[in-house]
């Protein structure tokens, strides 16, 4: 699973020779934002889970920040944001808003539908879009926050988890792989 993913990374040089990039290259390309183990691999699907939900165009800029002063690994981060889009931000922010009512009392507001989507004017749209957040107020950034810290708790357990049992698995095989008596030679 770790070669799958490393064939898919950049290399160094194209990090380095980004003429974007070439100014942030030395806190770029730090070794632990690349590496892939099973803290940096979690970390990194953590960060990407609690960033995925920040309002607006930011979460990938957020993820990154938070990579840098983490150590963690940036690419599983910022394709861990894309789990928010505009098919699942609805019925997570819907999610958020619940569970902020929860914590805040049944008595904090109703959620209310967003703004119909419109290619035609797109800056109407994101206008009304930060109307309807807004309108939701206290029970949605309240939920938003419990909810980020909960997906980002559950996906480094899970991560964690699951590396630590294909570690085991891993180990039991090669165990099984000694202990196997040598064929006989033909």
């Amino acid at each position: 699973m770790r070669k799958i993913f490393k064939r898919f990374l950049p290399h160094h040089d194209a990090v380095h020779d980004n003429r974007w990039l070439r100014p942030f290259s030395d806190t770029l390309l730090h070794p632990r934002l690349w590496h892939l183990n099973r803290h940096s691999a979690a970390g990194g699907i953590a960060v990407g889970l609690f960033c995925g939900l920040i309002p607006g165009p930011f979460q990938m800029l957020g993820a990154a920040i938070c990579c840098i002063v983490l150590r963690v690994n940036l690419p599983l981060a910022l394709v861990t944001t894309l789990y928010t889009n505009p098919f699942t931000i609805v019925p997570l922010y819907w999610l958020a808003f619940e569970l902020g009512r929860l914590v805040l009392g049944s008595a904090s507001g109703t959620f209310v539908n967003p703004p119909e989507f419109s290619f035609g004017n797109l800056a109407a749209w994101l206008d009304a879009m930060g109307h309807w957040v807004l309108g939701l107020g206290k029970p949605l950034g309240v939920g938003l926050v419990l909810l980020a810290f909960l997906l980002a708790s559950l996906g480094y357990a899970i991560v964690r988890a699951g590396w630590r049992y294909y570690l085991v698995r891993t180990w039991h095989a090669r165990c099984r792989e000694r202990q196997r008596p040598p064929s006989p030679a033909p």
